[in-house]
């Protein structure tokens, strides 16, 4: 029985103040992730006009690239000068002005945390907040009393919470 009150306790001491912790973290993922939801969109960001020479008689393709544009399409060209949605350029010089929507700095490294990669040196706090989820799902387990009934309808929810989040990721 006391080794039950020590997981118990322990449990709960550590969610508590891991939960404390991470608040500031949570708060940051959460905002970034509302706006990743919008990513496809213009919301909150502002026009940036660029002006600057890259490599000279680049293709579509590898124009995009380089001016890490996606879905860049070429509307018209008039002699050297390619002229895309977004602005110009021309191949024979490689002069590429063009303007592009971006959010403002701190919100734009906020989004960073989501689309870091391993390599980036973010992924450390990434997999220790990942992990410090996962704790929390475990832990809160441990947060009542398995025979009283907030824990009975906690486990409800717990399944309903599951079922839900199933269903959405194959629609």
């Amino acid at each position: 029985m006391d080794k039950i009150k020590d997981t118990r306790s322990f449990m709960r001491v550590t969610h508590r103040y891991l939960g404390f912790f991470l608040a500031g973290i949570m708060a940051v993922y959460a905002v970034s992730g509302v706006l990743l939801i919008y990513r496809d969109t213009d919301f909150l960001k502002k026009e940036k006009k660029i002006d600057k020479i890259i490599a000279k008689n680049l293709s579509e393709k590898e124009l995009g690239k380089e001016l890490k544009m996606k879905n860049l399409e070429v509307e018209k060209t008039e002699g050297s000068v390619l002229k895309f949605k977004q602005g110009t350029y021309d191949a024979a010089t490689g002069q590429a002005k063009y303007t592009k929507k971006e959010l403002p700095f701190v919100l734009d490294k906020m989004t960073k945390l989501h689309k870091s990669q391993s390599k980036d040196t973010l992924s450390p706090l990434n997999a220790f907040f990942g992990i410090a989820l996962f704790f929390f799902v475990i832990s809160s387990f441990w947060m009542f009393n398995p025979k009283t009934k907030a824990f009975k309808r906690g486990m409800v929810f717990t399944i309903v919470g599951l079922i839900v989040s199933i269903i959405l990721v194959f629609i």
